[in-house]
């Protein structure tokens, strides 16, 4: 038991996964694993092509090619509501199209040859024979294949087949019309399959690695060897259930499938000039859900299908037998935009639409009938609207209205309406051949306009070239222009630059030489002031010679008369030992004041010869100076004099303690005076060492001073010593 479930589990999960992948082919109309068996021998990718109210035989675009047939299709349109996908399946005797599933509806007409036709629908396989004239529609997601027979005449099965979606949307399906069984099952993986089938790896493995096979094959006897393409049959019974209706059972179901024949059937029409039949799906119940219908229409030599137009439906129609020509007429109201009157010729194979509204006519050649079947975008009665015969619409219209219409009178509508018997088809002797002829003088109507239109094109090509090479020639004359102006306005502008820049030179010249006369000017300045501080130095330098002899000459004076008072006193020191020491000490303390008044003269002097080379600016600040200086000057000399003062009422003190002490104590008190004086002498020097050291302090102070002063008037440039020299002057 749990062996069965185990092999059973497999196979559950397999089913599962085919019929979503079945369900989602039909609901998306994608291809599996590839689209319209592409891949295959003889199958090209899909291209442009057709996509014109008339598409001929030798247009077609092969799809597929073998040995034992081919698919061809074609695209045509209406120009109105889109294309629409025909395809043409040519089976030789005895061949095999093998399984495909479709993505959209397909109606078909089987046009020569006998065959089978196999396929399955929800529930059970179904199979049909196919011969001459029958029609029948698969409706999209269902898989079928085809099969021809081996007849003694050995005639093609030929079936012409239209694709379209569904519902209202009646345009070729925009991921082809079907896929491949068999690329579909052999997508799936190795594991799969071999769960799916039940069988080994290695046979697996053969159906992998076996040979592919083309769409169309040779047919396969019952009773030969199982093929792959039945092993994929019992692939998809296994997926479906081995207690249902497989793909290939042979117990299938006995209910028998009607095609609609249109040779079975009474014609819808028929007269002496030929018949015609609609098939619907009153007439065909497997064109329910469909929105596409079936006609056929003969027409014998020199007949007409009347002038009519189809206000239901646009119609595919496909050259069966013979050839004849279609006329379309385009209605005067509109813009007329892309609209245009048509007549082409139609041969054998041949495809071509007319879209609704429009209305045409079709007519038969008078050395041959013309048949042709045709599908339309509906599958309910057609109803068309004949303009001429007895059937006609105006024959239903006003009499008067419609002679007012064509501007006519009464009689003449009568005799238009009443004249003709006959009815739907007509006989129209000739009229094909006058529409060749019209064509052709419409072609060379057209060539010769064509021509025309080129001729004119060509004239005017010329005169444009000529209006090109007037313009060029134009251009070149206004560019020699532009550039003789251009010329002269360079030539003008390097004039004017050259003019410019002489000038530029001759005042760069002016420039430079007012620039090395006012450099030889401060030069000159500068060597002025040079020549008149060196001149000042130079006075200032004797000046200081001359003060320094004449300090000298004071210190030598000082120091002669210091002597003659040391030899006076030596002299007179007996006889006049006190009143001698108060005069010397009377006659030192003027001398000293005296000296003092010199020097501060002198002082004062410098002060002054310094004060006049210094700016106004700095007079006041060196004044200021001076006179503390002064005041300086002042305040020793005062306590010079007090301390004079002081020693010399010290001395008079120590005589008057010395006359007290009486005649003893002269000698003592000589020798005292002698001390005294020796030591007054020492602080006169002292003090005279004082004021030259003050005074050589002074002056060190001065020239200081005075380089502060050379310094910046280097600082502030010629004209700052210019003026300063002026000061100086002034």
């Amino acid at each position: 038991m749990s062996d069965k479930k185990s092999v059973s589990t497999p196979f559950e999960c397999c089913r599962i996964l085919f019929k979503f992948l079945l369900f989602m082919v039909i609901i998306s109309n994608v291809a599996i694993h590839v689209t319209a068996l592409s891949g295959r021998e003889g199958i090209t990718p899909s291209t442009e092509w057709g996509l014109g109210p008339l598409v001929k035989r030798g247009e077609r675009k092969l799809v597929v090619s073998t040995e034992n047939g081919e698919v061809s299709s074609v695209r045509v349109a209406d120009g109105i509501t889109g294309s629409y996908h025909l395809q043409f399946i040519t089976l030789e005797p005895n061949s095999l199209f093998l399984p495909v599933v479709l993505h959209a509806d397909m109606v078909f007409y089987v046009h020569t040859g006998s065959g089978r036709l196999t396929w399955m629908d929800e529930t059970e396989q179904k199979s049909v024979d196919l011969r001459i004239g029958d029609v029948f529609r698969l409706p999209f997601g269902t898989i079928f294949f085809i099969e021809s027979n081996l007849e003694p005449a050995r005639q093609k099965l030929r079936v012409y087949s239209i694709f379209t979606n569904s519902g209202d949307d009646l345009r070729e399906p925009l991921s082809g019309p079907y896929s491949s069984i068999r690329d579909m099952v052999l997508g799936f993986d190795r594991k799969v399959l071999q769960a799916a089938f039940h069988v080994p790896e290695d046979v697996i493995d053969e159906v992998l690695n076996g040979t592919e096979v083309p769409a169309i094959i040779h047919g396969v006897p019952k009773t030969t060897k199982k093929t792959l393409w039945e092993m994929e049959a019992q692939f998809m019974k296994s997926l479906l259930g081995k207690g249902g209706h497989g793909f290939f059972d042979s117990q299938s179901n006995k209910k028998k499938t009607e095609l609609f024949n249109i040779f079975k059937e009474k014609p819808d029409f028929e007269n002496c000039n030929g018949w015609s039949t609609v098939i619907t799906r009153k007439k065909l119940p497997a064109l329910k859900g469909s929105h596409i219908g079936i006609y056929v229409v003969n027409l014998t030599k020199g007949s007409m299908m009347a002038p009519h137009w189809n206000p239901t439906a646009t119609e595919i129609g496909i050259a069966l037998q013979g050839e004849g020509m279609v006329r379309v007429v385009c209605s005067s109201t509109g813009t007329k935009q892309g609209c245009q009157n048509m007549r082409f010729k139609v041969e054998e194979g041949d495809v071509f639409a007319v879209p609704r509204f429009r209305p045409m006519a079709q007519m038969a050649f008078n050395n041959n009938s013309f048949v042709f079947v045709g599908f339309s975008t509906t599958t309910k009665r057609h109803h068309p609207q004949y303009l001429t015969g007895k059937a006609s619409v105006l024959r239903t219209l006003d009499r008067q209205i419609l002679a007012a219409s064509f501007n006519v009178t009464n009689t003449t509508i009568d005799r238009i309406l009443e004249a003709q018997g006959e009815s739907v088809i007509l006989e129209c002797t000739s009229c094909a051949e006058e529409e060749v002829r019209l064509m052709e003088e419409e072609r060379r109507r057209a060539e010769e306009e064509e021509r025309r239109r080129e001729e004119e094109e060509a004239r005017q090509r010329e005169e444009e070239r000529r209006r090109e090479e007037e313009e060029a020639r134009r251009k070149e004359e206004e560019e020699a222009r532009k550039a003789e102006e251009e010329r002269r306005k360079r030539e003008a502008e390097e004039a004017r630059r050259r003019e410019e820049e002489a000038t530029r030179e001759k005042e760069e010249q002016r420039r430079r030489q007012e620039e090395e006369a006012r450099r030889r000017e401060e030069e000159e300045a500068r060597r002025q002031e040079e020549e008149i501080r060196r001149r000042q130095e130079e006075e200032e330098a004797r000046k200081r010679e001359e003060e320094e002899a004449a300090r000298r000459q004071q210190e030598e004076e000082a120091e002669r008369e210091a002597e003659e008072a040391r030899t006076r006193e030596e002299e007179e020191a007996a006889r006049q030992q006190g009143e001698e020491a108060q005069r010397e000490a009377e006659e030192a303390r003027r001398r000293e004041e005296e000296a003092a008044r010199r020097r501060e003269e002198q002082a004062q002097r410098e002060a002054e010869e310094a004060s006049r080379r210094e700016e106004e600016a700095a007079a006041r600040r060196r004044q200021e100076r001076e006179e503390a200086e002064r005041e300086r000057q002042a305040e020793e000399a005062r306590r010079e004099g007090e301390e004079t003062r002081r020693h010399e009422e010290e001395e008079e003190e120590e005589e008057t303690r010395r006359g007290e002490r009486g005649e003893e104590e002269e000698e003592e008190g000589g020798r005292k005076e002698e001390e005294a004086a020796r030591e007054a002498e020492k602080r006169r020097q002292e003090e005279a060492q004082r004021q030259q050291e003050a005074a050589r302090r002074q002056e060190e102070e001065m020239e200081r001073r005075h380089q502060e002063e050379e310094t910046e008037e280097e600082e502030q440039g010629p004209y700052a010593r210019r003026k300063r020299t002026f000061l100086k002057t002034a």
